[in-house]
């Protein structure tokens, strides 16, 4: 692990220098990294944010959000139960189930890209059908069980790995406790219509990626930067298994003032 100072982003400077007497609990969240295999190299799937959004306008992010109390209710699973992902993430299993849970029906309402299929031996090659359903989902109207047992669908969770933890500092208005996820990008799916949240998407090269964010020609936040370098290192065909014996910790980068700069600092490891 290694001290790493992260400059103080210009849209934080505000929240930094005035920061709340009592600090909002953090809502529980999940993100996925959805990856493939490109010609030159891993390939993330990335959206920009709306200018409008109250957190984190403009910049670049995984898809994925809040995790909600329909998340908590039993969906039809394989692959890894929640006493697995209770130990992953360091937490009681009912909350572990609806990370992933949450993870996924982000991902799929953010995306259209679905880590399910009719069995534990298959997973939709096309989703495209499943369109009309991505509304309903993100409006509340149906719930990720429901959908999936309308579909006769099961949750893949044998598809998803467990990748970092990020809290946001205790000085930010809006503070979500993120757990990191990766999957590869299911073969024959593709992404469908873009999210009402963003305003632009790409599958981007991991390496371009970061050395636009180097040139200031695109922004995100410490936790996507870290996690894009950390992934850059693996292929999409070996990043679940990699995640599988990932160690990592819970990272909550903390303010510092060094000679009249402000600065987020944390431990980071090699990745």
């Amino acid at each position: 692990m290694a001290l790493t100072r992260i400059p103080m982003p210009e849209r934080l400077r505000e929240h930094a220098a005035n920061p709340p007497a009592d600090p909002p609990t953090p809502k529980d969240a999940a993100t996925i990294v959805v990856v493939r295999d490109g010609d030159h190299g891993i390939e993330a799937f990335l959206m920009r944010r709306q200018s409008s959004m109250a957190f984190a306008a403009g910049f670049y992010v995984f898809p994925g959000g809040g995790v909600l109390a329909s998340d908590h209710q039993p969906v039809p699973w394989v692959g890894p139960d929640e006493r697995v992902w209770a130990a992953r993430w360091r937490c009681a299993p009912d909350l572990a189930r609806a990370l992933v849970v949450a993870a996924v029906r982000e991902t799929f309402e953010e995306t259209g890209v679905l880590l399910a299929g009719p069995d534990a031996h298959s997973v939709l090659s096309d989703t495209t059908d499943l369109e009309p359903v991505r509304d309903a989902l993100e409006e509340g109207e149906i719930g990720f069980a429901e959908f999936l047992t309308d579909h006769d669908l099961v949750l893949r969770a044998d598809l998803v790995g467990a990748w970092a933890h990020w809290i946001t500092p205790a000085f930010e208005p809006r503070r979500y406790d993120t757990r990191f996820f990766v999957a590869a990008l299911p073969e024959g799916q593709k992404v469908g219509a873009i999210s009402r949240e963003a305003d632009r998407t790409a599958w981007v090269p991991l390496s371009d990626v970061l050395a636009a964010v180097e040139r200031g020609e695109a922004t995100m936040m410490p936790p996507t930067i870290a996690t894009c370098r950390e992934v850059s290192a693996h292929t999409a065909a070996t990043v679940v298994d990699v995640a599988a014996s990932r160690t990592f910790d819970t990272i909550e980068p903390q303010l510092v003032d060094v000679d009249g700069e402000l600065f987020l600092e944390t431990y980071l490891g090699e990745g």
